[in-house]
């Protein structure tokens, strides 16, 4: 028992280091992150539902986890294809455009909820 519990607190411990590594290195996951801050800093100012909440957590949680799993990738495809691939340069780019998407569906919820609040 002691042993399962000592491997799922380690796996937080591997967890927050990537989190870790993804701020320190990784750009658009700061502005995604400092987005994200701002987005919940309105929430409360405009005191937004608990169903709101609800779909602006779920989509912050979805475009810092593209994120992620894109720098992921990248990281991958980097160490087994150091030199320029066509086929590399594919998976790079369709993990940029998860994240584009992720984070224009967001946007546009952020639009939805926020736009008549502030009108």
């Amino acid at each position: 028992m002691y042993q399962y519990v000592y491997k799922r607190l380690r796996s937080f411990a591997f967890a927050q280091e990537g989190l870790k590594y993804l701020i320190k290195n990784e750009p658009n996951a700061r502005i995604h992150i400092i987005i994200s801050l701002m987005v919940i800093i309105a929430g409360f100012a405009f005191d937004i539902s608990s169903s709101e909440w609800f779909v602006i957590v779920i989509s912050i949680g979805l475009v810092i986890g593209f994120e992620i799993i894109n720098t992921s990738i990248e990281k991958l495809a980097d160490h087994v294809s150091p030199k320029w691939n066509e086929d590399i340069k594919v998976v790079k780019d369709l993990g940029a455009a998860a994240v584009l998407i992720t984070a224009l569906a967001a946007f546009i919820i952020g639009l939805i909820i926020f736009i008549p609040k502030v009108l």
